[in-house]
Formats: C-alpha cells, structure tokens, sequence
C-alpha cells in the first residue's frame, strides 16, 4: 500500500506546482468542476505526470491541478478525485491533499455532491460541513501512532467567514454534519434512517478520510 504520507515532498513535484508555492487548495467534488472556467489557469497539471498519484475514471473528475489566483492568493485546484468505490485504498484517496500540503497550502477547502437526509435542507441548497461522521471503515492513519485531535476537523474560524460570504451573497446556506459512506450502491431506506439517527444531515462518498487526513 503506498504511504502518502511519505510518498510527496516539496522535492518530488512539478516545477510549476513547486514555484507556485500556493496558499490555498481546494479540491472540486461531483458537479463543481466548471468553477475553474471563471479564472485564467497559470499552469494545469494533470494528475498522471506525478508519480504515485491515482487518476479518477469517474465522469466529471478531470484528475488535474489548476494553478489560479483567486483574490490575490494562490490557490491549487484539484479538478476531480478518486474514490473509495474505484477501488483505492484511503492513503491513495488523500494523496492529492497531501500534494497540496507538499506544494505548501496551509488550507484546504473540500467540495462534494451529497444526498440530503435533513428534511429542512432541500435537494439543489448549500450545506457547510462542521462535522463528519467517518463510515467507510478506513483511515488514512492506519500504520502508526497517529492520534491527531479531530475535535475541530473543520475550522470554525473559516466557517465563520464562509457563512458572512454567503450572507453577503444572500445565498442560503445550512450547516450540519456529513455521513461518509464508500458506495457506489445508493442507501437503503433503513440506512437512511439510520444515519438519520445518528445525527448526519447529508451522506455523501467522499471527503471524510481527506479531511482526516489534513488535518
């Protein structure tokens, strides 16, 4: 199994991606990645030219990284990613997070298409993750000692500013908890409920481990 972890440094990159030294990352999940197409890309990586980087084959995953500036800060765009239900394990899952965070990212901004299961976020809204619930069975820890705090995975300073935005841009937006599951089969009416009562408000087949995994 490759080990992530130790498969990146700053060493084994692109030079494009190295000298962009990015502030920022963001990975686009199922649907969202037309955003690129409103910026000027400064460099596109596609996924296959770094070593040990998996490549999606999911419609709607381009398995590449956009370099752009977005507000004047350097941000890395990974236009896609794999998934559990293709097969990879979650230390191949996280790869392209820990990319970023050789290239030099300090943040992280994580997007997917999730299914509602809160009756009061309806189907086509916004929802901001403040907390998972990992269900896939896999970490991208496994193989040591790794006892990271995952009290705050997602950050409420940044969560703060990311609902202002959206008030701002009178965009209605929930906040709530997200169920990661591995798929690819849809959830049964009886899992539903029971991720219902286990508190998740959207369920969804990724994220969770890529989170682990930065923070």
């Amino acid at each position: 199994m490759m080990n992530a972890e130790n498969e990146f440094n700053a060493e084994s990159l692109p030079g494009e991606l190295r000298e962009f030294a990015p502030e920022w990352g963001m990975v686009l999940g199922s649907g969202l990645g037309t955003f690129v197409d409103g910026f000027t890309p400064l460099a596109v990586i596609p996924f296959g030219v770094i070593p040990g980087l998996p490549v999606s084959m999911v419609p709607g995953h381009e398995g590449r990284f956009v370099l752009v500036e977005i507000a004047g800060k350097r941000t890395v765009i990974a236009q896609g990613r794999v998934h559990f239900y293709e097969g990879y394990t979650a230390s191949q899952i996280t790869a392209g997070a820990c990319v970023m965070a050789a290239a030099g990212i300090s943040k992280l901004i994580l997007t997917n298409a999730a299914g509602t299961l809160n009756p009061a976020f309806p189907p086509g809204s916004w929802m901001m993750l403040s907390d998972q619930l990992n269900l896939t069975g896999a970490s991208p820890l496994t193989g040591g000692a790794n006892f990271f705090d995952m009290s705050e995975i997602y950050s409420a300073a940044l969560r703060t500013h990311f609902a202002n935005a959206a008030a701002w841009e009178k965009i209605a937006l929930h906040q709530g908890v997200y169920a990661g599951v591995t798929g690819p089969q849809y959830e049964t009416p009886a899992e539903i409920r029971m991720l219902r009562t286990l508190g998740a408000d959207a369920v969804g087949m990724s994220t969770v481990v890529e989170a682990i995994r930065a923070r």
